[in-house]
């Protein structure tokens, strides 16, 4: 086994798979395939490893395989399995062809690969004609996609111009067929009364980012202003829209919808939400959530001063609605143009 998986992947690679697999007992199931007929074909109930040396950018149907896994798997069996990631593919491609024939090469192989398969019409060709083969995949796409299947991640390395990663089982899938691929998404928020509401915002991460939330948090907690630190999820394009808010704007329609105001706490993810304390948490779901935060009035630096903030303005929105939430509005508005206050 050892010989093989050396021939077919690398010697460095087989060390990544020998942390946490024992290839001698008989539970190991080793393959180099891009079909889940290959898994499906396995019998019940019999490895404890699923190693795959295939990139699963040639996998059709990712979730389909990655969920195909997890059935042959018993709870804590471990899977392990790579990707070219789209920043180890635009550097494979810079390196292979000479200089600016290589950066025009990569901008139309940006435009098919990337833009293509993620806009309403030029989905379905995209698909015609690749069938999903040498699809480019972010390091993002590919811990959620994992997480949305029922695994966690425990380690991850880059061998060979490849993202490895090693993942446990640790539940079923959850069989998301709507997740947010399009350029607006519709993310799950903590509302009124605790309702979850569809939040409408232009993507600034990539696909599955929303199934590895708390992943980010665990590797790289917080940072001043209470966002996440070094957030591999976010993308250039998403960098430049969050700084002028550009990817806020379709929340007008939450609005509209009545499950949104114009001036609020935001509306956060289950994880986020889970980071407040028990007071403020029942305090939260009284009131609608905002677009615009008390956070651009008053600028708090870490994740408790932010909490502070968030319920000095609850406190004064119970005995004056309009007068505060008037108030905040224009001191947010200040903020952001004499401060520079930017999200990030």
């Amino acid at each position: 086994m050892k010989n093989l998986i050396i021939q077919e992947a690398g010697t460095e690679v087989y060390k990544f798979i020998k942390q946490y697999t024992d290839l001698s007992n008989g539970k190991a199931l080793v393959l180099s395939t891009t079909t889940k007929f290959n898994i499906d074909n396995q019998p019940d109930n019999t490895y404890r490893y699923v190693i795959n040396l295939k990139r699963i950018n040639d996998i059709r149907r990712i979730n389909k395989f990655f969920e195909s896994v997890n059935s042959k798997l018993p709870d804590e069996g471990i899977f392990i399995d790579c990707a070219e990631t789209y920043k180890l593919r635009k550097q494979r491609i810079l390196k292979k062809y000479p200089l600016v024939f290589n950066y025009i090469y990569y901008f139309f192989d940006w435009v098919f690969k990337r833009l293509f398969p993620k806009l309403f019409f030029t989905k379905k060709i995209y698909f015609a004609m690749t069938a999903g083969r040498n699809r480019v995949i972010s390091k993002a796409e590919t811990l959620g996609r994992l997480y949305s299947c029922g695994f966690e991640v425990i380690d991850e390395a880059f061998v060979n111009g490849h993202f490895y990663f090693t993942a446990r089982k640790i539940k079923d899938p959850s069989f998301d067929y709507n997740p947010t691929y399009g350029p607006i998404v519709r993310l799950k928020r903590i509302g009124k009364h605790g309702k979850i509401i569809k939040v409408y915002k232009m993507r600034t991460m990539h696909a599955y980012s929303e199934y590895i939330q708390g992943y980010v948090f665990d590797k790289n907690k917080l940072e001043e202003g209470g966002k996440f630190k070094n957030d591999f999820r976010v993308t250039t394009v998403g960098r430049i829209m969050r700084k002028f808010w550009i990817d806020e704007l379709p929340m007008i329609v939450n609005i509209l919808k009545g499950e949104m105001k114009i001036v609020g706490v935001r509306p956060l993810s289950q994880h986020y939400f889970n980071l407040y304390s028990k007071e403020m948490q029942e305090e939260r779901i009284k009131h609608k959530p905002g677009l615009i935060p008390p956070f651009y009035a008053d600028m708090p630096r870490s994740f408790e001063e932010i909490e502070d903030s968030e319920k000095r303005y609850l406190e004064e929105y119970k005995k004056h609605p309009f007068r505060t939430d008037f108030r905040y509005f224009w001191l947010a508005w200040y903020s952001i143009i004499f401060r520079k206050a930017r999200s990030k």
